[in-house]
């Protein structure tokens, strides 16, 4: 058996685990450029393929105007796929060694300032039915814990201890996390049940903890527009998503002083680099807040 990008496929999904997403980002990538190989360097599989093919690959990205985020994830996939072929003995030399990510410049994490999340959570009433309640309690799991949306639309009923207060968290790799709940939202979470229950007689999907309105488990596309709908309430941000209200969650705890290290754990990353880039975030408020209130910050 040749292990070239199909089996590669199935040890990424199988043994690393990746999502859905990321496995179909990964099987495009390497479909693109083999038929790049084919078309312009002659070449049928991407195990022949060297340093100089996939330069020439790279290069012809950047020249069709791709930005170079989207081309250093494709490098980040043939960084992967070679050290695969390596590990199986198909190549002898990786040929992307010689091969460097494009500069870019970091984008800080998009959040919302802690006044207009308290103003969304606090101040705007959710009525007290079934729809209101759910929105509120989905906006308030994204802003008070963190989870990524695919964490939240996978959260089962059996995740959330009542008992302790806290859910837990499958997140990258299957990684399960701890996070714990404040008395609000534990009260919220009490609130939906009982919502839930009424609302459809106990018919509703018992797996999972959020629904539709249907009863049906609750679906990216559905959390997303609670999500904007209501944040379009409070902020004028350009992007408006799940992901930014872990951005907030993260920025929040850092500018009140909370340990990095904790908030890597809270978010589920693997490394504190990951993490850093809040501390970016953070200095950035800290130079806001000295512009406007020092004396010598405008002399």
């Amino acid at each position: 058996m040749n292990p070239g990008p199909e089996n590669f496929l199935q040890y990424i999904r199988y043994e690393k685990r990746l999502s859905h997403h990321t496995l179909t980002a990964y099987a495009n990538d390497l479909d693109q450029f083999s038929k790049f190989l084919v078309a312009e360097c002659n070449i049928g599989q991407p195990e022949q393929a060297d340093f100089r093919h996939i330069r020439s690959w790279i290069v012809s990205l950047v020249e069709v105007g791709l930005d170079k985020t989207s081309v250093n994830r494709k490098i980040a996939t043939l960084r992967c796929y070679y050290g695969f072929l390596l590990r199986q003995k198909v190549i002898t030399i990786d040929p992307m060694t010689k091969i460097q990510a494009l500069k870019t410049s970091k984008k800080l994490p998009m959040y919302v300032e802690e006044k207009p999340m308290e103003m969304l959570l606090n101040d705007i009433d959710f009525p007290d039915t079934f729809e209101g309640i759910r929105d509120k309690l989905v906006l308030e799991l994204l802003y008070g814990t963190g989870i990524r949306l695919s964490e939240l639309t996978g959260l089962k009923t059996v995740d959330v201890n009542l008992y302790e207060k806290t859910i837990m968290v499958l997140g990258k790799r299957n990684k399960h996390r701890i996070i714990p709940l404040t008395q609000p939202l534990y009260e919220l979470i009490l609130q939906y049940n009982q919502l839930k229950n009424d609302a459809f007689s106990g018919q509703a999907d018992a797996v999972y903890l959020l629904v539709s309105d249907k009863g049906v488990p609750a679906y990216p596309v559905l959390i997303q527009r609670i999500v904007k709908r209501h944040l379009n309430l409070v902020t004028t941000l350009e992007k408006k998503s799940p992901h930014v209200l872990r951005h907030s969650f993260a920025t929040h705890l850092l500018n009140r002083g909370a340990d990095l290290n904790a908030i890597k754990d809270l978010l589920g990353h693997s490394s504190l680099a990951a993490t850093q880039i809040y501390t970016h975030t953070s200095l950035e408020q800290l130079k806001k807040t000295y512009d406007q209130a020092h004396p010598k910050a405008k002399k």
